[in-house]
């Protein structure tokens, strides 16, 4: 997939988390990279942020994670969206995001974590992949 193929995503923040800077930095990042960004805002739980991704027709789901609560709903959020036809893959990154919390993340059933050291390249890159692997093959 290149950044000339149609790319829609959902940003938003996951649960009582509210530092959304992440998010909005995320949102530009991938509007300026080619993407369409639908941006959900704050405060959003896992049924509203399945709802909205299967309502808006996103090819991923990002979630700025700088707290610890990401943990608690990763697995729902997980749930939800892999019951889309097709499953909608999700990418957790933030502030807070170690070595290890990414692990545990990857076996909730998240499909691609971002640590806030990964350069601008790399994000862009893990959305445009996820979107790729979810289209069916022609």
């Amino acid at each position: 997939m290149t950044p000339t193929t149609r790319l829609r995503v959902l940003i938003t923040v996951l649960g009582l988390d509210q530092h959304e800077a992440g998010a909005l930095a995320v949102s530009r990042l991938l509007r300026d990279g080619g993407a369409e960004v639908i941006y959900a805002g704050r405060f959003q739980l896992p049924e509203t942020i399945a709802t909205t991704a299967i309502d808006e027709d996103v090819d991923v789901v990002g979630i700025s994670a700088h707290s610890w609560e990401v943990l608690h709903y990763a697995e729902e959020l997980a749930l939800r969206l892999g019951q889309a036809d097709p499953p909608i893959p999700i990418v957790v990154g933030g502030s807070v995001i170690t070595a290890a919390d990414q692990v545990e993340i990857l076996s909730k059933g998240i499909d691609a974590t971002v640590l806030p050291t990964a350069p601008e390249e790399e994000i862009i890159a893990t959305f445009y992949r996820l979107a790729e692997a979810r289209r069916p093959r022609l």
